[in-house]
């Protein structure tokens, strides 16, 4: 018998592509998917998309999802808390690893795999170290499509949110820009490729900015914030 996983599902394009490769290595049970939901808004942490979607793509990948709900601005003891009870629980049904879809974030990686061994669970990284401008094209290559959610405005402009990501895009993207946007740069979400049933319905609506305060590592230091905008899809 093969192992029982949970994957991580963000919605985006690494979280699909991580699906799509461990689907093809066969080495796992996949239970069920699990995504991290402001429980104000209903939408994706950081990626924005409505829970609306998110079920439409669990439907289409055929797999059960478990919505996890966090506060809209969650302490970092209340995120460890509700992340505690919803792993005890999964880990209570015999699933022994976690899947992610982290490409080469070394503290994440740590501080995931550390926080899974506290209750004797794996984490498993399909994505891991590989060259990110390989992985968006063989992405494309597959098939896959996937459209911009959300652009931190540090590293890009209010044009590039909404846009579908193709080879056009890619060429766009100044130099400091992961082409997987790895380092926070954008976020996305995945309508369409080789693991769905069906491709994922909906509308483009309208593109609004939002800001969040940068966290302070010094008292001294300055107030500053963080500005994202966001494109809202809408389902049909």
């Amino acid at each position: 018998m093969k192992p029982k996983a949970i994957f991580n599902w963000s919605s985006g394009k690494d979280s699909a592509f991580a699906l799509y490769k461990t689907l093809q290595e066969d080495q796992f049970e996949i239970t069920s998917l699990l995504t991290s939901i402001n429980e104000k808004f209903q939408r994706i942490s950081m990626h924005g998309v409505h829970v609306s979607l998110l079920e439409q793509q669990a439907k289409s990948l055929g797999f059960p999802l478990i919505k996890m709900e966090l506060p809209k601005e969650p302490s970092m003891e209340e995120y460890r808390e509700i992340m505690s009870k919803t792993m005890n629980q999964i880990q209570s049904q015999g699933i022994t690893h976690s899947i992610f879809g982290d490409i080469f974030l070394e503290d994440l990686r740590k501080y995931r795999e550390d926080q899974l061994q506290s209750i004797g669970m794996n984490g498993v990284f399909p994505l891991w170290k590989i060259d990110t401008t390989a992985l968006i094209h063989e992405f494309l290559e597959l098939g896959f499509k996937t459209i911009v959610t959300c652009v931190n405005e540090t590293y890009l402009d209010k044009s590039f949110a909404g846009r579908i990501i193709d080879h056009d895009f890619i060429k766009d993207l100044p130099e400091n820009v992961d082409p997987c946007g790895e380092n926070g740069e954008f976020h996305t979400f995945t309508f369409d490729g080789p693991i769905f049933k069906n491709p994922i319905d909906f509308e483009i609506g309208e593109i609004v900015k939002k800001t969040y305060p940068k966290p302070q590592t010094d008292e001294n230091e300055e107030t500053g914030e963080y500005v994202f905008w966001f494109c809202d899809l809408i389902s049909k």
